[in-house]
């Protein structure tokens, strides 16, 4: 057996082990090398621009999707308050009601049956037409629009319809997956 083979240190054996590592030399990316290390980096930069600029684009259309949802209700909602006719008034109210919520709705409901009686006496009938409307303010579950309505009344009394312009501001408001009237005022 020799002395390496036994774990014995010998001059030749100190001398392999005293030598100093052969530096390593330091490669340098070549033109190709530096095309696909640009390219990768310019490939993963357009696709976090393209995934920014996708979601940015989503949550644009769905707050153009809720302004337009908002805006549909407050029309509808002018519409069904100056749209009435006495012969079906109980089918009119309940469709305000419908479209109600909150003190609106409680307020509406508590006087319905005295409105629907002043109707029916007067044999009172009015047709409504949204001539402009546009919100004035938003937030994410309500909005306040001003809704121009002409409205055409009539009554047992009159030849003629009597037009009128009203302008009425609506909040309304998102219950759940439905957005209803909460609040009506008349704007001078």
């Amino acid at each position: 057996m020799d002395a390496a083979a036994a774990g014995q240190l010998t001059p030749e054996s100190v001398a392999a082990d005293d030598t100093p590592p052969a530096p390593r030399t330091r490669r340098s990316l070549s033109a190709h090398g530096w095309a696909t290390v640009f390219g990768v980096v310019a490939v993963v930069c357009l696709a976090a621009l393209t995934g920014w600029l996708g979601f940015r684009a989503h949550q644009s259309q769905q707050a153009q999707s809720q302004r337009s949802q908002f805006l549909q209700v407050a029309r509808q909602g002018a519409l069904n308050l100056t749209t009435i006719d006495w012969q079906h008034a109980d089918a009119d109210v309940r469709r305000i009601l419908d479209g109600a919520t909150g003190e609106f709705y409680n307020d509406f409901a508590r006087r319905s049956g005295p409105f629907i009686e002043v109707l029916q006496q007067a044999k009172a009938s009015t047709v409504g037409t949204v001539t402009e409307a546009g919100l004035e303010s938003q937030s994410a579950d309500s909005a306040q629009a001003l809704v121009e309505v002409s409205v055409q009344t009539s009554n047992a009394g009159e030849t003629e319809p009597v037009p009128r312009l009203w302008r009425m501001r609506i909040t309304v408001t998102r219950i759940g997956d439905h957005v209803k009237v909460s609040d009506v005022g008349f704007v001078p």
